[in-house]
């Protein structure tokens, strides 16, 4: 091997053959290649969901996807909220107070929860396809929910007798 050739690349499975080369990579074609499409993926419905276009680097699939489990975890976090408002604060909020409180917050775990998958799923298709990432269409949402929350609350405080 002359300084001008690259040298073997066994970065992409991380082992080396005993003699010190890259080892044989099986397959034909693309696969021989290292090239992997879009549609190596799955054949089956996530296959059909990304809509093709070429797999993005590993680490942003992978930041992806903890947004979306954060997303999940706020969704949960929204969730526990509402059913502890319904559960513990029959003493210090009247029924309808509590009930819209706990509804509110219920709904936006579910919205949250629902929408981090699509939320997902559009910002992986973009990144198949070199595309512009979609805007958070969720933060709007959740700040707003949170914010009827907080001045619902509000409301109850400056209206509650001392």
């Amino acid at each position: 091997m002359t300084a001008n050739e690259e040298t073997p690349d066994s970065s992409r499975t991380g082992r080396e053959a005993p003699d010190g080369e890259a080892p044989a990579v099986s397959g034909t074609g693309s696969e021989a290649a290292g090239d992997v499409s879009g549609t190596d993926r799955g054949h089956g419905i996530l296959a059909r969901a990304l809509g093709g276009g070429t797999d993005p680097d590993p680490r942003f699939t992978l930041a992806n996807e903890r947004t979306f489990l954060a997303w999940i975890r706020t969704s949960l976090a929204m969730v526990a909220g509402g059913i502890a408002v319904e559960a513990f604060t029959s003493g210090l909020l009247g029924p309808e107070i509590r009930k819209t409180v706990a509804v509110l917050l219920l709904l936006l775990g579910l919205v949250t929860g629902g929408g981090s998958f699509f939320r997902w799923l559009n910002v992986e298709r973009a990144m198949r396809h070199q595309a512009p990432l979609p805007a958070p269409l969720l933060a709007p949402i959740l700040a707003a929910g949170g914010s009827l929350v907080a001045a619902v609350l509000i409301v109850f405080v400056i209206g509650r007798p001392a």
